[in-house]
């Protein structure tokens, strides 16, 4: 019923795009921001009318909020470590020969800054505008943070501890999947692949979420709470544009090869992905192995 309804009810927020002019319709940012409360409102139809548990706070993620110290530890981590893999899929990219960077003169930041500004002369250098760029990031996991909660609730908030039952790795494979083919609405229209046919980049969505996704689910297991996972996915997406600051002008960028969303930037995903399974680092915390709303009553949770 929760992948029913949040597939059913992003298809209907996507609808206005597909009957208009796509990606290009002037309501995109706000169906797209509509789209990411579809998994949340799903996750509250099923905890309070269907489960109905004792107590729904918890069955969502959202509740208890202590210790303190290890939510915010973990919140921090996820801020960081959501960046972090956004920006170094770039060099690793570079290296393979799938990035066009410019690493030195941004020349593709500086063809846009002269487009916006007509010509006109920055009043400070490049490098320190681009450092900037980089340093307000972090910023961008507050601005988005709401949104990205609406999906998390329903993604790691709801639904990971659900099928935890299945087993750790089914559990990450499964909700990564799910996570991946709910983005169709938008991805099928071009959006994050935009050279890409559809079928080629809901494919490489759906990898793409499995990795990231398994991410976010160890801020969540481990902390006991969805509010890491949350900001994490938020500062994802605040990164997620940072390539355009270091490509080089001119040049095309594939984003099925390049960039965290190509196969070059899940080198790194994976590889994290890889050590904390065999570091035992997905053991539930605050979230019980079989994740059942009547277990989280019993656990007193």
């Amino acid at each position: 019923m929760f992948v029913a309804f949040s597939f059913t009810l992003a298809w209907l927020v996507a609808l206005p795009l597909w009957i208009g002019n796509g990606l290009a319709t002037p309501w995109f940012p706000v169906a797209a921001i509509a789209m990411m409360m579809t998994p949340a409102i799903a996750a509250l139809v099923v905890v309070f009318f269907v489960e109905s548990p004792q107590h729904k706070a918890a069955a969502l993620g959202i509740w208890p909020v202590k210790p303190v110290r290890r939510l915010v530890g973990y919140s921090a981590l996820g801020i960081v470590v959501s960046i972090a893999l956004v920006l170094v899929a770039l060099p690793v990219g570079a290296l393979l020969g799938v990035y066009p960077a410019d690493f030195v003169n941004f020349s593709a930041f500086q063809q846009t800054l002269d487009e916006q500004g007509a010509g006109a002369e920055l009043p400070i250098p490049i490098g320190v505008l681009i450092a900037i760029q980089l340093i307000t990031i972090p910023a961008a996991a507050l601005i988005n943070f709401i949104p990205a909660l609406g999906e998390e609730l329903g993604w790691r908030g709801w639904l990971l501890p659900k099928l935890l039952p299945l087993g750790t790795l089914p559990a990450l494979l499964i909700s990564g999947v799910i996570w991946g083919l709910w983005h169709a609405p938008l991805i099928l229209l071009g959006y994050n692949y935009p050279s890409a046919p559809g079928w080629l980049g809901l494919t490489a969505m759906v990898i793409m979420c499995i990795l990231v996704g398994a991410v976010f689910s160890w801020l969540r297991l481990r902390s006991g709470s969805v509010w890491p996972a949350a900001l994490a996915h938020a500062a994802f997406n605040g990164a997620g544009g940072s390539y355009l600051l270091f490509a080089m002008a001119g040049e095309h960028i594939d984003t099925t090869q390049a960039t965290i969303l190509g196969w070059s930037g899940w080198i790194v995903p994976f590889a994290l992905v890889v050590v904390l399974v065999a570091t035992g680092q997905f053991t539930p915390r605050g979230c019980p192995p079989t994740g059942t709303a009547t277990q989280l009553d019993r656990a007193g949770n």
